[in-house]
């Protein structure tokens, strides 16, 4: 049965938590605005604001909702997460607020699954609590996202394991207390047998930070870069530091990553609604040769598809959650996909009208805007690229046709009437129709 309202109890909480991230976690934003700083256990001062908003957020139950209770979180259903997400997208700090930052999530995911007891109570229960923070080191300088062509290694030697190699864009390093790392293992296995997946602590000798990547809105002179290119100088880690076994490391990552797109898609319809709500507000506020900027067409044109595009995408967004609530797993992986390739045009679309609509107020530092803007270019190679998306788009789609039995195609009308002139024979003859 379809349903497309929201249960009374839950929506309380929703509206709850729309009140909180308007009034306590967009304030955190201005004040700390970094993207980095929500990540940063060292400053104390936004600490000293942030886990008094914390519990009260564990104390309405809304603590880590993505996890089990026996992980501490409420094991919400994707439904519930995408509708609890779209709000927090409209802050960059209500993720840390709500204790579902990535890429701590997935790490956590991760660790819950694959984790040994000790790399549980050294890492899984801290980064639940919000006390430490992590890093997903996956990526490689020479191969970007391509796993076939990751050439970091892990060989053993003894009762240990000795990691070598490079890794590009592993966000948040610089402020992590441990790293899982994704290397090759095995060469000469198949393509995706090659890899395992390890925790490294950052203080283990040989991690190398060789430096932390500035992308657009960083200032470099300043230092603020926070996805770290990465050596790892014949790292050392134990036997028991390998997450699955030899060889899975391929299926860990695909056990976080899968979460991971859908959660950003739903963080982006509050993104996508945020800025909706100030392109409408300034096309009312606004006047121009001698009306409101809102009766102008193209004005009014920009408003009408970004409203249209926008529910459509929060539509493709909640039906993706219901799939992977109600069917069997990998299910929703086209959907998935989907939701990946609409998010990144749908967001720069939208921001761009908004921007325009705001004229040169819009491309100053004065609005949320020019953070926006810059996002819309990482959405669109986030958790891979748009382009890969779209192949993994086409190709779940095209496994449930088949080619035309015949020379023509099924709709090929005179084919088609041909058989429907057989079928129906005796009446068409009877009535002295060809």
């Amino acid at each position: 049965m379809w349903d497309f309202q929201t249960d009374p109890e839950f929506q309380e909480k929703l509206d709850w938590v729309e009140t909180f991230v308007r009034e306590e976690c967009e304030p955190l934003d201005l004040l700390f605005p970094h993207l980095g700083q929500p990540y940063n256990t060292e400053n104390k001062a936004a600490r000293a604001i942030l886990e008094p908003l914390q519990e009260r957020v564990k104390e309405q139950g809304l603590w880590a909702c993505h996890l089990g209770p026996e992980l501490g979180g409420q094991g919400y259903g994707q439904l519930k997460l995408a509708l609890l997400n779209e709000i927090l997208g409209r802050s960059m700090w209500a993720p840390t607020v709500f204790g579902t930052a990535a890429p701590d999530t997935g790490n956590a995911e991760i660790l819950a699954m694959f984790g040994t007891d000790e790399q549980k109570a050294s890492y899984l229960q801290p980064l639940l609590d919000g006390d430490i923070v992590s890093t997903f080191s996956m990526t490689e300088p020479q191969a970007g996202a391509d796993p076939k062509e990751f050439i970091c290694s892990a060989r053993k030697d003894g009762d240990e394991w000795v990691i070598s190699g490079e890794k590009w864009f592993s966000s948040n390093a610089r402020y992590a207390s441990f790293l899982i790392v994704m290397a090759v293992t095995d060469p000469e296995a198949s393509p995706y047998r090659r890899m395992s997946m390890f925790v490294v602590p950052a203080e283990t000798p040989g991690v190398e930070i060789i430096r932390n990547v500035a992308v657009m809105g960083d200032r470099e002179e300043l230092d603020e870069g926070t996805h770290a290119y990465i050596r790892y100088n014949d790292v050392r880690v134990p036997a028991d530091a390998i997450l699955g076994g030899p060889g899975q490391g391929f299926e860990v990552a695909q056990a976080r990553l899968g979460g991971g797109r859908v959660h950003h898609a739903m963080r982006t319809v509050g993104k996508c609604q945020r800025a909706f709500d100030m392109m409408a507000e300034r096309a009312l506020s606004r006047t121009t040769q001698g009306e409101a900027l809102a009766k102008k067409q193209l004005v009014q044109q920009f408003i009408a598809d970004s409203a249209i595009e926008l529910e459509q995408f929060r539509l493709l967004v909640l039906m993706t959650a219901w799939i992977i609530d109600t069917q069997p797993h990998g299910a929703a992986r086209t959907h998935i996909a989907m939701c990946k390739v609409a998010m990144a045009k749908i967001y720069h679309d939208i921001v761009h009208r908004a921007i325009q609509v705001h004229g040169s107020l819009g491309v100053t530092v004065e609005l949320p805007l020019h953070d926006m803007w810059s996002g819309c270019l990482s959405l669109g190679l986030a958790d891979g690229p748009t382009e890969v998306h779209k192949v993994a788009v086409a190709r779940g789609v095209l496994k449930n046709y088949e080619p035309a039995p015949t020379l023509f195609p099924t709709e090929h009308i005179p084919t088609r009437l041909a058989a429907a002139k057989a079928k129906h024979a005796d009446v068409l003859g009877e009535y002295g129709i060809a």
